[in-house]
């Protein structure tokens, strides 16, 4: 069986020190570390070691800091944000002007097979329709205006077509989450 050099335990103090460091609250690092505020509290206030596997993430992330950089969630840059989804793994980030034509994305996953646009990192417009339309059903589908009744639509459209059925493919794993952003 291997062996690794990893940290044993951290103290409270190591962790608070940790927490301070990267400018969360209580409140927000026990969201980041998947934990109730009280357990938090109750390992930033122990004389105990503290065990586990957030053992290992604060020695990573003491390592590479600048991944915590990587996975933070931007504040929406327009009124529509698209998550491309695979299971419950926020892959790529689209928020999107639809009346200026624009958008901005920002990649979390590493293989191009997770992106929404593959290896293109600045997707024009044009492009984020292309990607709508690769979520739907085709336009020349036969028997569309049945399928299009099934869903409630008058037309076919592939933003709303996205709204009713998330982008969802037979035999695919990839789906998209949408999220209206009230900017005023």
């Amino acid at each position: 069986m291997k062996e690794y050099n990893v940290l044993d335990y951290i103290t409270a103090d190591e962790l608070k020190s940790f927490r301070k460091k990267i400018g969360m609250t209580q409140k927000e690092f026990a969201k980041f570390l998947c934990v109730s505020k009280p357990t938090l509290e109750r390992w930033e206030t122990s004389d105990k070691r503290i065990t586990g596997p957030v053992v290992l993430l604060i020695d990573l992330l003491l390592e590479h800091d600048e991944w915590l950089e990587t996975r933070e969630i931007p504040t929406p840059k327009y009124s529509l944000r698209l998550w491309y989804m695979y299971n419950n793994k926020r892959c790529t980030l689209i928020d999107v002007d639809e009346i200026n034509q624009k958008i901005w994305v920002k990649n979390y996953a590493c293989n191009i097979m997770f992106r929404a646009f593959g290896a293109n990192n600045n997707p024009t417009y044009e492009d984020y329709e292309e990607f709508l339309k690769s979520r739907c059903f085709p336009e020349t589908r036969d028997k569309m205006k049945i399928q299009l009744e099934a869903l409630g639509l008058p037309f076919y459209d592939p933003m709303l077509i996205i709204e009713k059925t998330q982008g969802r493919m037979a035999e695919d794993d990839f789906w998209i989450l949408i999220e209206r952003v009230n900017n005023g």
